[in-house]
């Protein structure tokens, strides 16, 4: 019906992928998947408090969906288990910093306090609860079966393994980023059409509700003069994420038959506490 909208929903979506994604993305996405190919696989209980670090870490710095496919490949590589997997997946699961202080920082509010804030608060909360999941976990979810009924070849190059994997997960990024954004802009035109007077609440929610780098984009332009609801807005959307996201998400775990539910009810506890805890710390 709007071929002319719909083009131009692509442009943007395009334009977000390019400018606020990609640059942040693909060099750190590389990076994390070479490093995790040249740590040794270990599989004793004693070495599991390392490896979940060294996940956490990974996911950290290369934000999502870096975890997710972290996770994938360790549980593809049986270094770790399907329950593993399924908690691993909830936990290691974060904006990149470049991505917070780059692109929210530096180009939304030309300032990064926010941005350190929130990372520092964001991982905290996150790693007490990857070291609970740690303590609460059993020695006998740390065993692995060595019988396999396909046998997974080791890469001869792990840099040149680790681009390959990551091209792929960087289209899915890049992909479910246009898509959204397309869909945003053709619903927010077909809204507008037919109700003319609809609240600016209403498309922020639905930006970013679709796609969180088009929703953090409204958010500081709605709220520029309003500080305290800018960053509480800010740390709601980052805490939640979109659908894009989650999507991207759900198509790593999807190849590994990793669950979603522990995934998503942490993500409802995270955006519930997360912007509760920023005001109260930060804003009051």
């Amino acid at each position: 019906m709007f071929p002319g909208v719909a083009h131009e929903g692509t442009d943007l979506g395009v334009n977000l992928f390019m400018e606020a994604l990609f640059p942040y993305l693909l060099p750190y996405l590389i990076l994390t998947q070479w490093f995790i190919r040249l740590t040794p696989n270990q599989q004793q209980s004693s070495s599991r408090l390392q490896l979940y670090l060294k996940t956490y870490g990974i996911s950290a710095l290369g934000g999502f969906p870096t975890g997710a496919a972290t996770i994938a490949f360790l549980k593809k590589s049986r270094q770790i288990s399907t329950k593993e997997a399924n908690g691993l997946l909830s936990i290691c699961h974060s904006p990149s910093p470049l991505f917070v202080i780059g692109f929210v920082g530096y180009d939304l509010l030309n300032d990064t306090m926010f941005s350190w804030r929130f990372l520092i608060l964001y991982h905290i909360v996150s790693f007490v609860i990857l070291i609970i999941f740690y303590k609460t976990s059993s020695n006998k979810d740390f065993h692995i079966s060595s019988v396999t009924s396909e046998k997974i070849p080791k890469p001869q190059n792990p840099f040149i393994s680790s681009i390959k994997d990551s091209v792929p997960t960087v289209l899915v990024v890049g992909s479910t980023l246009i898509f959204f954004t397309t869909i945003y802009t053709v619903v927010m035109h077909t809204i507008s059409t037919f109700v003319p007077t609809i609240h600016n609440s209403l498309i922020l929610l639905t930006a970013a509700s679709l796609e969180m780098t088009n929703g953090l984009q409204i958010t500081s332009e709605m709220f520029s003069g309003e500080s305290t609801m800018l960053y509480l807005l800010l740390a709601l959307f980052l805490t939640t994420q979109s659908l894009s996201i989650h999507m991207q998400v759900a198509v790593l775990a999807k190849n590994e038959r990793i669950s979603l539910r522990p995934y998503v009810a942490l993500r409802v506890i995270l955006a519930l506490l997360i912007p509760a805890l920023y005001y109260v710390l930060f804003l009051l």
